[in-house]
C-alpha cells in the first residue's frame, strides 16, 4: 500500500532532469533491428489455421451465386464459407465486397482455396467512383440520404462579398487533394487463439489494446465474458489512425475460430489493405479570398467537398489557423462507392492546410508582400511567430532573393522556399493506470496496457520511473501491450503521451513515497525529504559522508524484506497540457526543362511541453515531414472511372517516398515552450509540409499547382502555359 501522499506529483525542473528530456535509445531497439520483435503477423501457434478473405475488386455488383464447394476440395483447406449469395448486392468497394472466407493448414493452401471459389456476379453501371459520377443527376443513390450529405454552413456569404469589395487583391482558386492511404507496413489483422471453452487470447495489430478485449469478447465475435479475452500487441507495424477495433477481418477471424475451435491467423493481403482498410479522405476546396495592401487577411469564402467514399470525409471548418476578419463557408460530403475514410494522422487538417497555405501565399504575393511577413501579421499565437522565425533562419529565407514576388524562369534550374504552420489539440484524458513493482533485489518493472505504435512510448514508460527513483533507464523494465496489465487508452488524436505519462509519473511518485516511508526510521527524514540520484538516496540538504545519511538503491530495496513493493498510479490532469504548434519550411529546386521537382531541405520547429525523449521526438518530427513530402510529391489513389477498378492497390503503383526522395531534414524542438507538462505532438507535423513544398515550387518559378501530387506532367504543363 502507498502511504498518504504528502505532495502531489510534479515534473522536475528541466535543468534537473537526467533521464527524460534527454536523448534516449529506444529500449526495444535491439529487438527490432535483430528481428526478434514479435508482430501479430509473426505469431505461430500449434494447430493454427490460416484464413483468407475473398474480396471482389469491383465497387458495385449484383451477386448471382458464391460456390465455396470447389475450395473444400483443395488439399489443406479445412473450411470455407460464403458470406453473400444469390440476390445479394455489393454496394461499395471495401468490406461490403467480402464474399467468402477460406481456412487452411498453410497460407499457400488458403490462397489456392480462394482461387477455387466460383462467383457469379454482374457489374452494376456506373461504378460511381469519382466525384463527378456521384453528382451526376442520373447517379444511383449510394446512401439512404443520397450521394450528398452532411452539408454544414457557417457565416454569411453576403458579408464576405461586401468585405471582398474593400480588398486590394482578390484571389479565386480551387485546391484539390487525392485520397491518401495509411500504407501501414503491417497489414490489418489478428491471430485469434480460441480452442473451445471459456477463454481466448487475441494477438492484435491494434491501436487500442485494453478496449479491444471487450470488443473481441462481444456476442458477434467470440461470445465470451470480457474478462475472459486477453489481447496482446507486443509490437505493431503502423496504424496512423486506421487500426481501432477488430474490423470485419477481426470478426471473421473470431467466427472461424469458434467454428473450428482452433487458432486462426487472418491478416489482410496488401491489395486488400488498399481496398478495405480505410484512407485519408480527399477534398475539393473552392476559395475566394481577399487582402488589403497592409497585409490584413480581410475576407474568405470556402465551398468544399469532402471525398470520403461511403464515409463522411474530414475537413475542419474554415478559416484554418489564420485570422480572417470576415469569413463564411459551405462544406458537404460527396459519397462514392468506395471504402469509407478512417482517421489518419490529424484527420482533415492536411487537406485544410494545403488550401489555406496556398491561398495565404497567393494573397501575399498578390499585394507584393513577403509571404513570411503576411503569415506573421495574420497569426495570433506567439508560438508560431517564434517558430516561423526559427525555420526561416534554418532554411535560409533571409538571404533568399525571392521574398515578395515569385521567381521567373530565367535559368535551367530554379530554387524556391515555402512555409506552412500547424496546430493540433492533443487532448489527453483519464483512463490510463500504471503499476510500478519494486523487488527486494532492486529490479523494477513499470507496467501498463498501452500499445506502442512505433512512437516509442515503451521507452518512457521505463524512463519516467527511472527519473523518479534516481536510476538509469536500463534498470527499469517496461511491460506494455497486454490487456491484462493496468488499463491504457486508445492511441488516437495524439492523446497517448498526455494520457500515459502522467499515470506513469503518478505510479512512480507513489512508489518513491512508499520507499521513503521505509527510509524514515533509517535516515530520519519524513516522506518528501529525500533526494534520489545516481542509484543513491540521501536526505535533502543534509549531505555528508556519514553512512546513516545516504544509502544505495539496493540497500533501500533490502528494507522491503521478502515482499515486493507495488504502487499504482492514475492519470493526473495537472501533469499534462494540450494544444501544440509547429512551423515548417521547405526548399526545392525545379528543372524548368524536364519539370523535375526536388525537395532539397525541410525544416520543422515543433513544441510539446516537456519532451519525454528528445531523440524520439526528433524522429517523430522527421517522420511527419516525410509523410507530408510523400503526400505532396507522390501519393494518390487512382481508379478507372469506367471499370471502377483501383489501379493502385499495391506498393508498386501506389507511390510513397523512398530514399531517393529524402531531403536534408532539420528537426527543431521548440524549447521556447516552457509549459511544465507533457502532451503528444506527432500528428501536427504531417499537416503543413506538402503545402510548404507547393509554395516553394511557386516561389521558385511562378508556377502555382493547386492539385496534389505535384507530378512532373503538371509542372511541365504549367511551365509551358507560363511561357
Amino acid at each position: 500500500m502507498s502511504p498518504t501522499r504528502r505532495e502531489p506529483p510534479a515534473w522536475p525542473e528541466r535543468a534537473d532532469m537526467r533521464v527524460i528530456n534527454t536523448d534516449l535509445r529506444r529500449v526495444d531497439g535491439p529487438q527490432k533491428v535483430t528481428g526478434r520483435a514479435v508482430y501479430t503477423h509473426d505469431v505461430r501457434l500449434p494447430g493454427m489455421v490460416y484464413a483468407r478473405l475473398y474480396l471482389h475488386p469491383y465497387p458495385r455488383l449484383a451477386i448471382g451465386g458464391v460456390d465455396v464447394d470447389p475450395a473444400l476440395e483443395v488439399p489443406g483447406v479445412v473450411a470455407a464459407k460464403a458470406l453473400k449469395g444469390e440476390g445479394d448486392d455489393v454496394r461499395y468497394q471495401g468490406d461490403d465486397a467480402v464474399l467468402a472466407w477460406v481456412a487452411a493448414e498453410t497460407p499457400e493452401a488458403a490462397d489456392d482455396g480462394l482461387r477455387a471459389i466460383a462467383v457469379e456476379a454482374s457489374e452494376l453501371y456506373p461504378p460511381v467512383v469519382t466525384r463527378e459520377q456521384a453528382l451526376d443527376d442520373d447517379a444511383p443513390p449510394l446512401r439512404d440520404a443520397g450521394n450528398v450529405t452532411g452539408t454544414r454552413e457557417r457565416g454569411d456569404r453576403i458579408e464576405v462579398e461586401a468585405a471582398l469589395e474593400a480588398c486590394d487583391v482578390v484571389v479565386e482558386a480551387t485546391y484539390t487533394l487525392p485520397v491518401q492511404h495509411h500504407a501501414c507496413l503491417e497489414t490489418h489483422g489478428h491471430v485469434v487463439d480460441y480452442r473451445g471453452g471459456g477463454e481466448a487470447t487475441v494477438y492484435a495489430s491494434t491501436q487500442m489494446v485494453t478496449a479491444s478485449a471487450g470488443m473481441f469478447a462481444a456476442a458477434n465475435h467470440l461470445d465470451l465474458g470480457a474478462g475472459n479475452v486477453r489481447v496482446i500487441t507486443e509490437h505493431m507495424g503502423g496504424g496512423f489512425g486506421s487500426k481501432f477495433g477488430p474490423g470485419l477481418e477481426g470478426r471473421l477471424a473470431c467466427e472461424i475460430a469458434r467454428e473450428l475451435e482452433r487458432p486462426v491467423h487472418l491478416m489482410l493481403t496488401r491489395p486488400q489493405e488498399f481496398l478495405m482498410a480505410g484512407n485519408r479522405s480527399g477534398s475539393r476546396q473552392f476559395m475566394r479570398a481577399g487582402a488589403t495592401s497592409d497585409g490584413t487577411f480581410k475576407a474568405l469564402w470556402v465551398e468544399a467537398d469532402r471525398l470520403g467514399g461511403m464515409g463522411g470525409g474530414s475537413l475542419p471548418t474554415p478559416p484554418y489557423i489564420y485570422r480572417v476578419e470576415t469569413s463564411a463557408s459551405s462544406l458537404r460530403s460527396v459519397h462514392t462507392a468506395l471504402d469509407a475514410n478512417r482517421a489518419m494522422r490529424a484527420p482533415g487538417h492536411p487537406q485544410a492546410s494545403f488550401a489555406m497555405e496556398g491561398m495565404v501565399d497567393e494573397l501575399a504575393y498578390g499585394i507584393g508582400m513577403d509571404p513570411l511577413e503576411f503569415r506573421l501579421r495574420n497569426l495570433g499565437d506567439d508560438a508560431w511567430h517564434r517558430q516561423l522565425d526559427r525555420v526561416a533562419r534554418e532554411i535560409g529565407w533571409f538571404l533568399h532573393r525571392k521574398k515578395s514576388e515569385p521567381g521567373t524562369v530565367t535559368g535551367r534550374v530554379e530554387t524556391g522556399i515555402g512555409f506552412g504552420v500547424s496546430v493540433w489539440g492533443s487532448n489527453s484524458r483519464a483512463g490510463c493506470e500504471c503499476e510500478v513493482r519494486i523487488e527486494p533485489d532492486g529490479s523494477v518493472t513499470s507496467s501498463v496496457g498501452i500499445q506502442d505504435l512505433g512512437t516509442g512510448c515503451r521507452t518512457y514508460v521505463a524512463a519516467i520511473v527511472a527519473e523518479e527513483l534516481g536510476l538509469e533507464l536500463e534498470q527499469v523494465t517496461a511491460r506494455i501491450g497486454d490487456s491484462q496489465l493496468p488499463p491504457g487508452v486508445p492511441s488516437g488524436g495524439s492523446v497517448t503521451t498526455g494520457s500515459l505519462a502522467p499515470a506513469v509519473k503518478d505510479a512512480a511518485h507513489n512508489a518513491r513515497e512508499a520507499l521513503e516511508t521505509r527510509l524514515e526510521p533509517v535516515l530520519g527524514a519524513a516522506v518528501g525529504g529525500y533526494t534520489w540520484r545516481d542509484g543513491t538516496v540521501w536526505v535533502t540538504g543534509r549531505v555528508s559522508e556519514r553512512g546513516e545519511e545516504r544509502v544505495s538503491w539496493r540497500a533501500v530495496c533490502a528494507l522491503l524484506g521478502g515482499e515486493p513493493l507495488v504502487a499504482r498510479g492514475k492519470w493526473q490532469a495537472h501533469l499534462r497540457s494540450q494544444g501544440v504548434h509547429g512551423a515548417q519550411a521547405a526548399k526545392v529546386s525545379v528543372d524548368t526543362l524536364t519539370g523535375e521537382l526536388k525537395v532539397l531541405k525541410m525544416v520543422c520547429c515543433q513544441d510539446q511541453g516537456i519532451p519525454m525523449n528528445r531523440l524520439a521526438l526528433r524522429s517523430q518530427i522527421n517522420g511527419g515531414m516525410i509523410q507530408a513530402l510523400s503526400y505532396g510529391l507522390l501519393e494518390q489513389r487512382v481508379h478507372d472511372p469506367d471499370l471502377g477498378i483501383m489501379l493502385t492497390a499495391n506498393l508498386e503503383d501506389y507511390k510513397i517516398a523512398g530514399t531517393l526522395e529524402m531531403p536534408e531534414m532539420v528537426a527543431v524542438i521548440d524549447d521556447g515552450d516552457e509549459r511544465a507538462a507533457t502532451m503528444g505532438m506527432a500528428e501536427a507535423v504531417v499537416i503543413p509540409g506538402h503545402g510548404a513544398i507547393a509554395n516553394a515550387l511557386f516561389n521558385a518559378c511562378g508556377v502555382r499547382i493547386r492539385e496534389l501530387p505535384l507530378t512532373v506532367d503538371k509542372i511541365v504543363t504549367a511551365l509551358a502555359e507560363a511561357r
